[in-house]
């Protein structure tokens, strides 16, 4: 597999060499310089979801690792299921959140974890990534106790839910985590930071596990393969997809299942009022506003890393951003989502409620619609309790850690400070 960092084309890496070193020259995201296309898709959809994703990540990968090995990752990192839900006629819910950590981080996380395992020289890696809330937990618990790498997290202080910080921020070992005085962009310009820092990321084996690494993009992809094979012929005809955008990782390897020839008809973008896609796809203009918080928080990002991946994917395809469609849900509309999809009898959160409202405004006659739920409902307990005014039950992994001491350390968005972190976390 050859790819190319997108800021400086010249810079050609192989698979080993991207999910070892994350990022590219001036902070540049590795892409493929081909991808593969699969002509018998129904055949491909036939078959189970281990052994599909095998074949689609081989072809990704090519010679570098056997069908064997790669098959070998996808049983262990894809040990859960990624079911769709009817929710009402010709609109289904894809449930992304039957993992360890209960969302959908849990797929890219852990193939991240078995990738860099058979790709590593043996040497101290030091993994660093910024989360807004889901990535935290699944990448800490895709590595706890993994020999010769270390984690830093880092995340917005009082930003993220309770339950979110309590599944990660309380396994201690080598997971270290970080709340830092600020939010998530700005947590994300100190990891870039620290990728800039040539000697720093030589020092201490720099890695990153954020969606901008591109294994775990490529995990991604594997669901919207499992998404379409448990929906009939007929309904595969007219889909849209209705995707949760925050980083836009996700929609990224959405439109990446779709390049390889995946039959979906056209994507949605959501987002809450972090809406600086939806507003750039209307005016042409590029203009992050600061970013404000939300009861989606997963989604508080107002600079998407992966959005030059999609114009990327869109130039090599000669595709037009006209295609996506878009939309921007406020919390008052993601709440009436949220009650809306309760009356069907289907529990709900308001990432996934966001992705349904945005559906349900633009699915036309004949459609088939699919939104993606990308976390239990009850990691964010305290706002769908509010909003529906219930007392929901937790799941077994977030009761167990709910009770749990917070391990985390404070911070200043100060690179000086962090960068004396990661040293001590690495020389431990």
């Amino acid at each position: 597999m050859k790819l190319y960092n997108i800021k400086e084309n010249d810079q050609q890496v192989s698979f080993a060499q991207a999910v070892r070193q994350g990022l590219g020259r001036n902070q540049g995201l590795f892409f493929p310089d081909s991808l593969p296309v699969f002509e018998d898709v129904d055949k491909l959809l036939s078959e189970d979801f281990v052994t599909r994703s095998t074949r689609i990540l081989s072809e990704l990968i090519g010679d570098e690792l056997s069908a064997e090995q790669v098959n070998a990752m996808v049983d262990a990192a894809f040990q859960f299921p990624a079911p769709i839900k009817q929710v009402k006629d010709g609109t289904y819910a894809l449930e992304l959140f039957h993992g360890p950590t209960l969302a959908f981080k849990d797929f890219g996380g852990r193939f991240m974890a078995q990738s860099l395992a058979a790709v590593s020289d043996g040497g101290k890696i030091t993994i660093l990534t910024a989360t807004s809330g889901d990535t935290g937990a699944a990448v800490a618990h895709a590595f706890y106790g993994m020999d010769n790498i270390d984690v830093v997290i880092l995340y917005p202080k009082g930003k993220i839910s309770p339950l979110q910080e309590k599944l990660f921020c309380t396994l201690g070992k080598n997971i270290h985590t970080v709340a830092i005085d600020g939010d998530f962009d700005a947590c994300q310009a100190l990891v870039k930071q620290a990728f800039d820092d040539e000697a720093l990321r030589k020092e201490i084996g720099l890695n990153s596990a954020n969606s901008i690494n591109i294994s775990r993009l490529m995990a991604q992809i594997c669901y919207y393969f499992e998404a379409v094979s448990q929906l009939s012929e007929a309904e595969r005809e007219n889909l849209v997809v209705s995707v949760p955008s925050g980083n836009f990782g996700n929609l990224t390897a959405g439109l990446l299942a779709k390049a390889m020839g995946l039959p979906i008809k056209r994507f949605i973008a959501a987002t809450n009022v972090n809406d600086t896609v939806p507003r750039y796809l209307q005016s042409g203009q590029w203009q992050p506003k600061p970013t404000i918080a939300t009861t989606s928080n997963a989604m508080d990002v107002s600079q998407p890393n992966n959005w030059p991946r999609i114009e990327e994917l869109c130039k090599t395809k000669g595709w037009s951003l006209d295609m996506l469609g878009k939309g921007a849900v406020t919390d008052e509309q993601s709440a009436h989502a949220v009650k809306e999809l309760n009356q069907l009898n289907y529990l709900c959160e308001p990432h996934g409620a966001i992705a349904y409202r945005v559906l349900s405004e633009q699915l036309q006659e004949g459609e088939t619609g699919l939104f993606l739920c990308t976390a239990h409902p009850a990691k964010f307990k305290e706002v769908v309790d509010d909003i529906l005014s219930i007392d929901m039950g937790l799941p077994a992994p977030l009761a167990k850690h709910a009770q749990m001491e917070l391990l985390s350390s404070e911070m200043d968005d100060d690179f000086s400070e962090l960068k004396s972190l990661l040293r001590n976390v690495a020389n431990q």
